[in-house]
């Protein structure tokens, strides 16, 4: 790309209705402003950044997975794409985060040398495997709950997340889309397809209602998930009715002690995960990745 940093990308009028990046090696907020407002909590504004990108971050690494593996060459291309274009908004959200508490952790110390229970996002992001109906239905709830957040993060007091925002709307309204229309290709196909398409609905539902659940730092700094609940309800309404799928009814998947995703309580797959992701930054921490 043309910019000398990612933050350009995000500021520079483009007709270009979606962005990715991830193989730059420079600081994504390099030269940019990074002061936190007045009336904004630092630390509370780095868990909110960090809670953002760890659910781009890991929900990235697990469309990679679908590389070689998905129905068609095209579909090869848009999941890697979606992919890309989480990790460029993990990365700008890592680096927000850094800077808003003054640690010195850069995007590369905040995915690397992270442990399982310092990662804050949601158990739905972690969950990996199963058939292509699954994947779909992941990335539909995921997409849907993710757009309805950063829609309304567009006005938040801190400059530099209210413009990570707006570049990510373009891209996540692409995401949803793309989820949509394989949500009702499958689910109004064959009879094996419909199938299919229900179990990976059915497989995810369990994970939605802690996509809703408030955590104390997203109601102080950034959008009560809670307020977006209706939208998606409805969003997925349409998308069900057209693919004659129906939506599923499954308990929601308990905590430990009510703590989920947000407090550091995962799945086992995450552990797995990390240990992929980070296995070659941490053979060679003195790297450049």
């Amino acid at each position: 790309m043309s910019f000398d940093n990612a933050y350009e990308a995000i500021t520079e009028d483009s007709d270009s209705s979606r962005w990715a990046f991830g193989t730059g090696f420079d600081d994504p907020l390099s030269g940019v402003d990074t002061t936190v407002p007045d009336g904004v909590d630092a630390a509370q504004l780095s868990a909110y950044c960090l809670m953002l990108a760890d659910d781009a971050l890991v929900m990235s690494h697990r469309l990679q997975e679908w590389c070689t593996n998905a129905p068609e060459l095209e579909d090869e291309v848009a999941i890697a794409n979606i992919g890309l274009d989480l990790l460029g908004q993990a990365r700008l959200l890592l680096s927000r985060a850094g800077k808003a508490d003054r640690s010195g952790r850069g995007e590369d110390d905040l995915a690397f040398f992270r442990e399982q229970g310092e990662f804050r996002n949601v158990r739905l992001a972690e969950l990996g495997g199963g058939h292509f109906g699954h994947l779909i239905g992941r990335l539909l709830v995921f997409a849907t709950w993710r757009l309805a957040l950063l829609q309304r993060l567009t006005s938040s007091p801190d400059p530099v997340l209210a413009a990570i925002a707006a570049k990510g709307v373009k891209e996540l309204t692409y995401h949803r889309d793309y989820a949509a229309q394989w949500t009702v290709r499958l689910g109004d196909g064959t009879e094996l397809s419909h199938e299919r398409m229900q179990a990976g609905l059915d497989d995810a539902w369990p994970y939605v209602e802690e996509l809703f659940t408030t955590h104390p730092v997203e109601a102080a700094v950034g959008v009560d998930p809670a307020s977006v609940r209706g939208e998606f309800d409805e969003v997925l309404a349409q998308v069900f009715s057209a693919a004659k799928l129906t939506c599923p009814e499954h308990p929601a998947i308990a905590g430990v002690g009510g703590r989920t995703g947000r407090d550091g309580v995962h799945t086992g797959q995450l552990s797995l995960l990390l240990a992929e992701m980070q296995s070659v930054a941490r053979a060679h921490p003195e790297g450049t990745w």
